[in-house]
């Protein structure tokens, strides 16, 4: 079976963006080959709110939510979701000053991109 290129980039918690603290809460991967872009998370709660008292988890939940949406490429995800699949990656994993904000990018080969989803979440997050 033939490997296919993949990138992938963590998606991260920021609470305060000056201190430049962030906790593991997601990966986002994009193989081109299968025609795949999706993202898992998972807010451990108690970990965060001992990170960030003030912090607002259903506020956080929607943001991520909505990466979830653009992933898919349907209308729920607004006009980004409407976008090339390329393009919406690049948009998800553009550099940005915010609460949810992803690591550099990274590549790698995969037989198959829903499996190597999984292994790097578990890997990277849980």
């Amino acid at each position: 079976m033939p490997k296919h290129l993949f990138e992938y980039a963590v998606v991260r918690v920021v609470p305060r963006v000056e201190r430049e603290e962030f906790l593991n809460v997601g990966v986002i991967l994009y193989c081109p080959a299968q025609g795949f872009l999706k993202t898992v998370f998972e807010l451990n709660v108690a970990r965060l709110s001992a990170f960030c008292r003030e912090i607002d988890i259903p506020e956080l939940h929607e943001r991520l939510r909505a990466f979830e949406r653009i992933c898919a490429g349907r209308r729920e995800g607004g006009a980004i979701g409407q976008l090339p699949i390329a393009s919406r990656f690049r948009w998800l994993t553009a550099n940005r000053s915010t609460i949810v904000q992803t690591s550099p990018t990274h590549t790698g080969l995969c037989d198959d991109a829903g499996e190597k989803l999984q292994q790097l979440f578990e890997q990277l997050v849980q």
